[in-house]
């Protein structure tokens, strides 16, 4: 296993940080890795306190009577200069539960209420989004929302969201055609074709 030597950190922003890792490769030859975390400090990495810790939260919501439809947002992302369809996400503030956060958050971006499902820790546990790139974890908050076409958003001046609440039609249809986010593509093709989507929640 290869050994890190030293952490230097290259930025100083609120969000997004940059890493240099001074590294030992597993031949024993010397090396360099770069990682972006949440971490405001070296001390706050993963690699320090050796604990995974939920960076964000992202909700896994379904809508409509017979929740036969599933609430998704398309959101401009700098990254790649386009919009792309994802679940609703966000930050877990200090002090807040995944529950909480989900709320919160599903209130801001959407100005739909949730109504959070309990779950077992295995489906709601923090999982990594790019362990090449970042040390960034995110948990799951499953629920539902009622369907409301007047839903009132609370958006900063950097986030460009339209609410999408998708039947199955359409989610095949940006499952086929659209940029979408790994974590719900993922769940959105269990969407397609599992008559009752939480199934695995009830097991």
């Amino acid at each position: 296993m290869g050994l890190i030597r030293e952490i230097r950190q290259v930025t100083k922003n609120r969000f997004l940080n940059f890493f240099e890792l001074s590294t030992v490769k597993k031949t024993g030859d010397p090396g360099k890795y770069f990682l972006a975390s949440r971490a405001e400090s070296v001390d706050d990495l993963e690699i320090r306190r050796k604990k995974t810790r939920a960076d964000g939260v992202a909700m896994y919501v379904l809508c409509g009577r017979e929740h036969d439809k599933v609430l998704l947002i398309r959101q401009f992302r700098w990254p790649i200069g386009a919009y792309v369809y994802e679940f609703p996400a966000g930050l877990v503030e200090n002090e807040e539960t995944y529950e909480e956060a989900a709320v919160r958050e599903i209130d801001e971006e959407t100005g739909l209420e949730m109504k959070p499902l309990a779950a077992d820790p295995m489906y709601t546990r923090p999982y990594y989004m790019t362990d090449g790139l970042t040390d960034e974890s995110c948990a799951m908050v499953y629920g539902y929302a009622e369907d409301d076409d007047h839903a009132r958003q609370h958006l900063e001046d950097s986030e460009e969201i339209t609410v999408v609440i998708a039947d199955r039609a359409e989610v095949r249809r940006i499952l086929r055609e659209e940029r979408v986010a790994e974590n719900a593509a993922l769940q959105l093709m269990h969407f397609l074709h599992d008559a009752d989507p939480f199934g695995f929640l009830k097991e």
